[in-house]
C-alpha cells in the first residue's frame, strides 16, 4: 500500500478496504491484491469492519459494504444543502417526464448519488442515494466533468448499463463551475436513443431551479 494519505495509516487502510470491495464485494485474496496489505492485516480489519456493520458477509462468503453505511449515506444525503435544495425539482422533473431522477456530486474520480426517486413505472432505472458510479460512464459523470453541448445537457445510451438511457445536466454555481449534475433515466424503449431530445430541456431547467433554490447563482 501507498504511504498514508491522511497521516493516521490506520484509518487510510480501513478505507482502502472498503474502497476494494466495490461494487461487487471482493473475497479475502482479492482485497490483499487490490489494497497492497499483508493477509493478516486485511483480514483484521475486514473483520472489524464487519462487526461494525461497515461490511459484511455475501452469501457466497466475499466481503461486501455492510449495513450501515447505507444509513451513513443517507444520513450524510440528507444533511446536504443541495438535497434539501434539489427535493422538490427532483420529484417535479420525475412527474413530468414519468422516469426517475438523481442528483450526482463529484468525490475525486467518481460521482456519488446524491438524492433519487424512482419512476412509477414497473420497468424502471433504480440508482439508490449514496450508490457510488463511474464518472467516465453514463450522462450523469460525463455532465460533473462539464461534457455538454451547446443545449446544456448530455445524453448516453447503454453506457453504463445495456438497455437504459439518461440525459443529464451540470448545476453552475454564478461562476460556472459544475456543483452537481441532474439526471433522468430508464429503458431505452421509452426514453429513445436520443433521450437528449425527449428531456433535455427539462433537465436543464431542473438543473437551474436547483442552483436558484441552494443559492448557489
Amino acid at each position: 500500500m501507498e504511504s498514508s494519505v491522511s497521516g493516521v495509516g490506520v484509518i487510510d487502510k480501513a478505507v482502502a478496504v472498503l474502497a476494494a470491495v466495490e461494487p461487487d464485494g471482493a473475497n479475502l485474496g482479492e482485497l490483499v491484491e487490490r489494497t497492497g496489505l499483508s493477509r493478516a492485516t486485511a483480514h483484521r480489519l475486514a473483520s472489524a469492519l464487519e462487526l461494525h456493520g461497515l461490511l459484511r458477509r455475501s452469501t457466497d462468503g466475499r466481503f461486501a459494504l455492510g449495513p450501515r453505511l447505507v444509513a451513513l449515506g443517507s444520513s450524510a444525503a440528507a444533511g446536504w444543502p443541495l438535497a434539501d435544495a434539489g427535493r422538490i425539482a427532483l420529484a417535479e422533473l420525475r412527474d413530468a417526464t414519468g422516469e426517475s431522477t438523481q442528483l450526482y456530486v463529484r468525490d475525486g474520480e467518481v460521482r456519488v448519488c446524491l438524492s433519487s426517486l424512482q419512476s412509477p413505472h414497473g420497468l424502471r432505472t433504480i440508482v439508490s442515494a449514496g450508490a457510488v458510479l463511474p464518472l467516465d460512464q453514463g450522462s450523469g459523470g460525463r455532465a460533473l466533468t462539464g461534457e455538454v453541448g451547446a443545449e446544456g445537457w448530455v445524453a448516453s445510451v447503454a453506457e453504463r448499463e445495456a438497455g437504459v438511457a439518461s440525459v443529464s445536466a451540470p448545476v453552475l454555481d454564478r461562476n460556472g463551475e459544475v456543483i452537481a449534475a441532474v439526471s433522468v433515466s430508464g429503458p431505452i424503449e421509452r426514453l429513445t436513443d436520443t433521450p437528449g431530445q425527449v428531456h433535455g430541456p427539462a433537465v436543464v431547467a431542473a438543473a437551474t431551479r436547483i442552483a436558484v433554490e441552494a443559492g448557489i447563482v
